[in-house]
């Protein structure tokens, strides 16, 4: 088991946002957790990933409470996270926004090999890599976001909302790299208001509601479950 999530707890204030969550995430696994806004998806991933601190609760990782852990050692074991909302560094450069990608790295010939394969997975980003980050379309940012996360040659990536706010044509290609980059045998735990999309690339998934999960199982099921269809998927 690559990430296991057990009675998980964190407030903020005195508003509790997740209410003891438990759940895992196996190696080479797709992962999706799905829900309205505000249920809690991406404190979980916020908390997950060292940017919160739980009240309750344990996030093993490799085996290893990380809890405690802050979040740049957290990169360095091998995890990353795309945040919601893309965060890239709208002054820097597209080369440059990719290698703060690779920062916990030392290995300067392993990064360019990274940063080879990173343009061959984003031919777009290639094209653009001397132009200011700010400046590219949502769905380019976007890109620049995972590619940015994979410099540091993850085990993991936490992905927030990928599709949000992009075109349709972006859509399907943004899960496409996700297809391929969990083909390449990285692990995704994906945050998703698109459940029909995350859905059909996920192998398991977990439903949140206001802060607990009110419904797991194989992402196929809850395709095809009557009750998610109606909640999540507008059917």
């Amino acid at each position: 088991m690559l990430l296991e999530v057990k009675n998980l707890s964190v407030y903020y204030g005195v508003i509790q946002a997740l209410k003891g969550i438990s759940f895992h995430v196996d190696k080479g696994e797709v992962v999706a957790l799905i829900g309205a806004n505000g249920a809690g998806k991406t404190t979980t991933l916020h908390t997950i990933s060292g940017l919160l601190k739980p009240k309750d609760g344990e996030i093993l990782y490799k085996g290893k409470n990380i809890v405690t852990v802050a979040g740049n050692k957290i990169v360095s074991m091998g995890m990353a996270h795309v945040p919601e909302g893309r965060r890239v560094f709208a002054d820097l450069s597209v080369a440059q926004n990719l290698r703060m990608g690779a920062y916990t790295r030392r290995d300067k010939k392993e990064i360019e090999d990274t940063l080879a394969m990173v343009y061959d997975r984003f031919p777009r980003l290639k094209e653009r890599q001397t132009q200011r980050a700010g400046t590219l379309s949502g769905g380019e940012q976007q890109m620049l976001a995972m590619g940015r996360a994979l410099m540091s040659h993850p085990d993991i990536i936490l992905m927030d909302e990928p599709s949000m706010g992009l075109s349709p044509i972006f859509v399907n290609e943004i899960f496409d790299i996700i297809e391929s980059v969990h083909k390449d045998g990285t692990t995704v735990l994906l945050v998703e208001q698109n459940a029909k999309k995350a859905l059909s690339v996920a192998d398991r998934a977990y439903v949140l509601e206001t802060g607990c999960i009110s419904t797991e199982g194989r992402a196929s099921d809850l395709l095809n479950d009557d009750a998610i269809r109606k909640a999540y998927l507008g059917e």
